[in-house]
């Protein structure tokens, strides 16, 4: 009970905190009021139910305020939401207690709950007997008094003024207890009104299984299994082509057989077997052709079945992303009010679905964004009106599916970054020097914002001056297998945009050989792919390196990072793929293109210990394992080896005179 309590409290406290933050930007819109009034009801009956007598007081008093604001008695001012989102606070953070700490919390917050009590009460007018009430309040509250409100789809809503008697009367239908928590406060009497039409067949509540995230795992990777188990049919139909295609040769040999021996005199024995022969070879050749077609009929059907069920799995493991948002329009609010601005908080694609594990790990950078585009980005009113800008500052999070990847995008349309304030932040932190800070580009300036200890700010506050926000949001992006893009707009806004895979169990990867294994590389993290002529690289100081977008960028063969004693492609060209870090980009030289794949990731056993420069597994359509490369750590290697004499050189025309080094110890 006290599980689907927690269940309850979660939903409903997010009813309110997001009602309250819009009647506090739009204080006309009244409806609002029946929500949170609801919302407040469900959570007081749900606490009586279990007994959390805290938890009833508190919701209880937060409804008789929405009561008392409904009729206008109380004024939303900024105080004012500060206490009810207080009160909304204790309710959230008891619900988060386990059923043995629940009594110790009650004794730790007693004041506060008594301090909420006794603002609560004296936002609302006194009634007759106020001296009764105060007195009550000082001690243990009566149990409230049951409301009965109109629910969210009522056609005509009924307006709450006065508490209803204790006994209602008879034109109003009460509706049953209800059968779990989940169902509390979902439904409301209404007043039956004569000659209506026969309401609707109540639709029935969706039926809900709880299931562990590791089973939810365990089913997504069997699905996943029967995923690339089915494309092994295509590559099995293809051998029966090849199969097809060597019999029709046997029918054709034979025909020109007999057609030679026309002018033969074969005995009748010798051509009977000759024809019978014949007849069987093309009866052979005909049922291959019908099983050939069967096959492919079976094959498409089983592909397109594990397809749907890897798909239905999946979608267990997806969230809308509002999940995972709940607090940042509270967190929002808080800030703004704490630092003196006006700001308009929106929140786009609340429904896009979002794997679970990936919204988990999305909480965190999120605020670090946010906090930094209150703190860093929307200037105080009067600055932006000095600016010609409205006194409220912009600020969106957005977030959406593009190309098979998941885009959220935090933007405002505050001052931007002083590109030349981040030049002589890098000059006095001795980073680099003044002539070559000066031929930065904005991309390059940029990028030192990531760096773990670089800001912008003199001081050190509670929100924000350590320099390590971005550092946290681009370590998460990497460990996702995503990428980020700044975009600055002097004096009009700053953007932020992560781009992050659907999905962790689903990677898009460039195949490529090495030593005749292939390797995949994931695409998001990979800057391009080319054919390099061998004229194009250069030896400098020992180190290879090629021209790329106007930078030096060094080379280094793959199979000399994973141990593969093939030597390199003896052709013109080298097949090139250009891998980049937070502060490298090297060229992984390999021995060719296989194309794209999407691959089911599969984790490595934990008996094999760390890997280096492997991140995971995938099968391929074969069956045959895939190794995934951990392009982080694979640049990091490259880092260690790029330069040593031991290396092969790659403008050589042998390429394999010297054997492949000893792996570095990490």
């Amino acid at each position: 009970m006290l599980d689907l309590f927690r269940a309850e409290a979660e939903n409903q406290t997010a009813v309110l905190v997001s009602g309250l933050l819009e009647l506090e930007r739009t204080p006309d819109q009244t409806h609002s009021f029946e929500a949170l009034m609801r919302a407040a009801h469900s959570l007081k009956g749900a606490a009586r139910i279990v007994g959390l007598q805290a938890a009833e007081t508190v919701a209880h008093a937060l409804e008789d305020n929405f009561v008392a604001a409904q009729a206008h008695e109380i004024l939303l001012t900024g105080p004012t939401m500060d206490l009810l989102l207080r009160g909304v606070d204790l309710l959230a953070n008891l619900a988060k207690r386990a059923e043995a700490d629940i009594p110790r919390w009650d004794i730790d917050h007693s004041a506060d709950i008594h301090a909420f009590l006794e603002a609560s009460s004296a936002l609302r007018p006194k009634p007759a007997n106020s001296g009764a009430f105060e007195d009550q309040s000082k001690h243990s509250p009566t149990t409230p008094q049951p409301r009965s409100y109109p629910p969210a789809n009522a056609a005509v809503p009924q307006p709450l003024t006065t508490e209803p008697p204790l006994h209602p009367p008879a034109d109003l239908v009460a509706d049953p207890a209800p059968a779990s928590l989940a169902r509390i406060g979902a439904s409301y009497p209404l007043p039956q009104r004569p000659q209506s039409p026969a309401p609707r067949k109540a639709e029935l509540p969706e039926r809900v299984v709880r299931l562990t995230a590791e089973n939810l795992n365990r089913l997504l990777a069997l699905a996943g299994e029967s995923l690339v188990e089915s494309r092994w049919l295509r590559s099995f139909a293809d051998s029966l082509q090849h199969l097809k295609r060597d019999q029709r040769g046997i029918t054709q040999t034979l025909e020109r057989l007999r057609h030679s021996l026309e002018h033969h005199t074969l005995s009748e024995h010798s051509r009977g077997c000759f024809n019978e022969l014949f007849r069987e070879v093309a009866d052979s050749e005909r049922f291959l052709v019908e099983r050939i077609k069967e096959l492919d009929v079976f094959d498409r059907r089983s592909a397109h079945l594990s397809q749907r069920l890897y798909l239905e799995v999946l979608r267990t493991r997806m969230r809308p992303f509002s999940d995972g948002t709940r607090r940042f329009p509270r967190m929002v609010r808080d800030l703004a009010r704490a630092l003196g601005k006006q700001i308009k908080f929106e929140m786009l694609g609340e429904h896009t679905p979002v794997d679970r594990d990936i919204l988990e790990r999305l909480e965190t950078p999120i605020a670090h964004l946010l906090r930094n585009a209150v703190d860093h980005g929307c200037e105080p009113p009067s600055v932006r009106k000095q600016s010609g800008k409205p006194p409220e500052c912009s600020l969106r999070l957005e977030a959406r599916h593009s190309a098979g990847v998941l885009l959220v995008t935090v933007s405002d349309d505050g001052s931007g970054v002083n590109l030349e304030l981040i030049r002589r932040a890098i000059v006095a932190r001795r980073f680099t020097s003044d002539s070559a800070a000066a031929k930065l580009s904005e991309a390059d300036l940029l990028e030192f914002l990531f760096m773990p200890g670089f800001s912008l700010k003199e001081t050190v506050t509670e929100i924000s001056g350590r320099g390590f926000g971005l550092d946290v949001v681009q370590n998460m992006v990497k460990s996702l297998r995503g990428a980020i893009r700044l975009s600055n707009y002097a004096g009009q806004g700053f953007r932020v945009q992560l781009q992050l895979p659907l999905t962790l169990s689903v990677l898009r990867a460039l195949l490529v050989d090495v030593g005749g294994e292939p390797y995949a590389i994931p695409l998001g993290q990979i800057t391009r792919t080319l054919k390099l002529p061998r004229t194009k690289v250069a030896s400098v100081e020992g180190r290879e390196q090629f021209q790329f977008d106007g930078q030096q960028v060094g080379l280094l063969a793959a199979h000399q990072l994973l141990d593969c004693p093939a030597p390199l492609p003896s052709g013109a060209n080298l097949p090139v793929v250009i891998l980049s870090g937070r502060s490298a980009r090297h060229g992984l030289v390999v021995d060719g293109f296989l194309g794209e794949r999407e691959l089911v990731v599969q984790p490595l056993d934990p008996r094999l210990g760390r890997v280096r420069d492997i991140a995971a597994a995938a099968l391929m359509e074969d069956g045959s394992p895939v190794l995934i490369i951990d392009t982080e750590e694979m640049l990091r290697s490259m880092e260690r080896l790029i330069g040593q004499p031991a290396l092969n050189s790659l403008q050589s025309t042998p390429l394999a005179t010297a054997g492949a080094p000893a792996r570095l110890a990490p």
